[in-house]
């Protein structure tokens, strides 16, 4: 899944960027809301952590503009902000959940997973034919055996299972699962899937498909 970090303070973002990446998020970072509004309105995130003190303006202006786009990502506020009617007010303008700083890491990305589940009707495991991926523990399985998966391919097969049956280009796989620094010039997209494609087949049946020329698929049924 891909995120968005709108916050201005370094020493925070890098924290935030080094254990959102090793929990298997792509990450990219607006320092103040006019590069939040600018990232928002070419790339497509799934999850903000938005902070509401920046220097060119309030966070609540970068959430209120989210709501008003139909199918936005999920708004997780973090703020130092703790007084009970800047909670209410930030529920109020559309976030998600509310965190207030200083906060333990694992208690965000516990807060991430249950905002994501969402996504997947409410569970954190997803399930098609003999693959069954646990989001929450990180862990993905065919049948009984488990697959040992990079934090890329985990998020490949994540956005797959996610649209069985149906052709995902490679650029909507890098668009979700890389960040803004991916080269599109590059073949990462197409060495990670075929990296994905052989741990998951192992002695069985192919299950991811290439489409020539329009992308990859996942077989509805194995």
């Amino acid at each position: 899944m891909r995120l968005l970090v709108v916050e201005d303070e370094e020493d925070l973002v890098v924290a935030l960027k080094v254990g959102l990446i090793r929990a298997g998020y792509a990450v990219d970072v607006a320092p103040d809301v006019d590069t939040a509004t600018e990232k928002l309105a070419v790339n497509d995130y799934d999850l903000v952590l938005l902070d509401l003190n920046l220097p060119d303006g309030d966070g609540f202006s970068v959430c209120r503009a989210i709501r008003a786009t139909p199918g936005g990502p999920r708004i997780l506020m973090l703020t130092a902000r703790d007084r009970l009617a800047d909670r209410v007010r930030g529920l109020d303008e559309g976030a998600d959940d509310y965190l207030v700083k200083p906060f333990a890491l694992p208690e965000l990305l516990a807060r991430i997973r249950a905002l994501l589940r969402r996504e997947d009707g409410g569970t954190s495991v997803v399930e098609v034919g003999e693959l069954r991926l646990d989001t929450a523990r990180f862990e993905a399985y065919r049948g009984e055996r488990r697959l040992p998966l990079t934090p890329k391919e985990f998020g490949v097969l994540h956005y797959l299972m996610t649209r069985p049956g149906r052709v995902v280009p490679a650029e909507e796989l890098l668009e979700h699962v890389w960040d803004e620094h991916a080269d599109p010039f590059t073949n990462t997209v197409r060495v990670t899937v075929g990296s994905l494609r052989r741990k998951v087949t192992g002695e069985g049946e192919p299950l991811i498909e290439t489409v020539i020329r329009q992308g990859y698929r996942l077989k509805e049924t194995p």
